[in-house]
């Protein structure tokens, strides 16, 4: 994946680095709870950030690096962007 494509003015997230490391993307989709999670590498502690719209993104405990993505709503939304209706 390497660099991001996300763009933010302002000296906070010009420090975070944003799924950079070379450790394989992991994923895990609840379908009971309907919410996808992404990690770099293994799931481990991290600080949420909530980003808004459902989505929520983990930082190392550094609050330096982005090592996972949490999407909510995941099947609602797909369906809802394929002009279905729950």
């Amino acid at each position: 994946m390497g660099s991001s494509s996300l763009h933010y003015e302002g000296p906070l997230m010009d420090a975070v680095r944003i799924l950079e490391s070379s450790a394989a993307l992991t994923w895990e989709c609840d379908d009971e709870a309907d919410v996808l999670y992404i990690s770099e590498g293994q799931p481990r502690p991290a600080i949420t950030v909530d980003l808004g719209e459902g989505v929520l993104a983990r930082l190392d405990a550094m609050g330096r690096e982005v090592v996972g993505i949490t999407v909510l709503g995941l099947r609602a939304r797909l369906l809802e962007g394929l002009g279905h209706r729950q």
